[in-house]
């Protein structure tokens, strides 16, 4: 072990446990191979419960809920809130606005900054958002005691704030790098 092993980052409360190594490692246990595979198959509940001729896809409920919930009244807002891409924001916009539900408006203060408007449609498609996401992810919780819920939330904000931590520090981890 490397002295950067034992160190760990700011917040975590703790040396950086050895939990996985590369002997026995099976991409199939670790924590990111588990939360994308729970992201996917939430992310296909909500566009199955959110099926509607012409309406959104799940990708696309995101930024009209943020929209809705004055999260972000800007593209580039927009773009940092979805964790997009500008250019990606951008297409994601023009499919939005192509369904009627939302519209770019240039500021009039400053030419440079485009708003982001939801139409009336866009209004009524984002207010059901949060029935269909409360829904679904009650669904997959389905078996944990309230205890338990809140508990998962907490390993799940550590995991967070340490990826936080790593990413402000600008660090690689790179076990060879010592």
């Amino acid at each position: 072990m490397s002295p950067a092993d034992d160190q760990a980052p700011p917040g975590s409360g703790g040396a950086v446990p050895n939990f996985y190594s590369a002997e026995n490692y099976r991409s199939e246990e670790s924590i990111g191979y588990l939360m994308r595979r729970i992201m996917t198959a939430v992310g296909q509940s909500v566009e199955l419960n959110m099926c509607e001729p012409g309406s959104p896809t799940y990708p696309q409920w995101v930024p009209l809920h943020k929209l809705h919930m004055g999260q972000a009244t800007t593209v580039a807002e927009l773009a940092r809130e979805c964790q997009l891409d500008n250019g990606a924001m951008t297409r994601l916009l023009d499919r939005l606005e192509a369904k009627g539900l939302c519209r770019r408006v240039r500021s009039v203060a400053d030419r440079r900054v485009v708003n982001i408007e939801l139409t009336d449609e866009g209004r009524t498609a984002a207010e059901k958002v949060p029935y269909v996401l409360s829904r679904v992810q009650n669904e997959h919780l389905a078996g944990f005691t309230a205890e338990e819920w809140a508990q998962l939330k907490n390993f799940l904000r550590r995991i967070l704030d340490n990826a936080q931590a790593l990413s402000a520090r600008g660090e690689k981890n790179d076990s060879s790098a010592s």
